[in-house]
């Protein structure tokens, strides 16, 4: 069996990754609807965005109009949730630490990959590898989510739609990256088929509409 046309991934990555920000705009509507930052945290938004900045350097240094597109549109989505975040929080000297911090963060980043590596090979490398390694780790984060749905039997802290579109995403990049024989595509997305594939299980066992059931029991 042949792998699909590389046009046709390039599409289902844009398309599927797009549609995995763009469940952000939930949050962003409700900050403005309540001109709160209530049950909104802070630390996805920031921590996205770093990732999108690695990858859309390493897409620029590749020279990948998909990773450049992609990233570029998410690192503008997730910069502009972090500014309305800021605007509407209370604890707006938290908030500016922790993005300062990520400027810093980045700012170190950009001094060794483009300073301190003149060989184009060797950066390309070192950058794929530190972008692997955040989005696994990016991955793996929610798993104590997961141990608290399977402790509580309840999936009210889960996003259905998120978990469709991450599951999409990292599937249409896994086939990419195997397209292209770049692992640093393909490797760090394999966790986020996995654990997208865990949170559908747990929907499937515990259903949202479950909650209702119980609570004229509880109350």
């Amino acid at each position: 069996m042949e792998p699909p046309p590389l046009p046709l991934l390039s599409g289902a990555c844009v398309a599927c990754t797009l549609g995995m920000f763009a469940t952000g705009l939930t949050d962003l509507r409700q900050m403005f609807r309540t001109r709160s930052v209530e049950n909104i945290q802070f630390l996805p938004f920031l921590t996205t965005d770093v990732n999108n900045l690695s990858w859309l350097s390493y897409g620029c240094l590749k020279q990948d109009w998909t990773l450049i597109t992609v990233n570029a549109i998410g690192a503008a989505l997730q910069t502009l949730y972090i500014l309305v975040y800021l605007y509407f929080s209370p604890e707006k000297r938290r908030v500016l630490l922790q993005s300062v911090a990520l400027l810093g963060v980045l700012t170190l980043g950009f001094c060794y990959f483009n300073l301190l590596t003149p060989d184009v090979d060797v950066r390309l490398a070192h950058l794929g590898l530190f972008c692997s390694v955040f989005t696994i780790s990016m991955y793996l984060s929610p798993l104590a989510a997961l141990a608290k749905v399977i402790r509580t039997r309840s999936t009210r802290c889960l996003s259905f739609p998120l978990t469709v579109a991450t599951f999409l995403a990292s599937a249409s990049w896994t086939l990419y990256g195997l397209q292209l024989n770049d692992l640093y595509i393909m490797v760090p997305n394999v966790p986020g088929i996995v654990t997208s594939i865990l949170r559908l299980w747990l929907f499937w066992q515990f259903p949202p509409d479950q909650d209702k059931l119980y609570k004229p029991l509880q109350a």
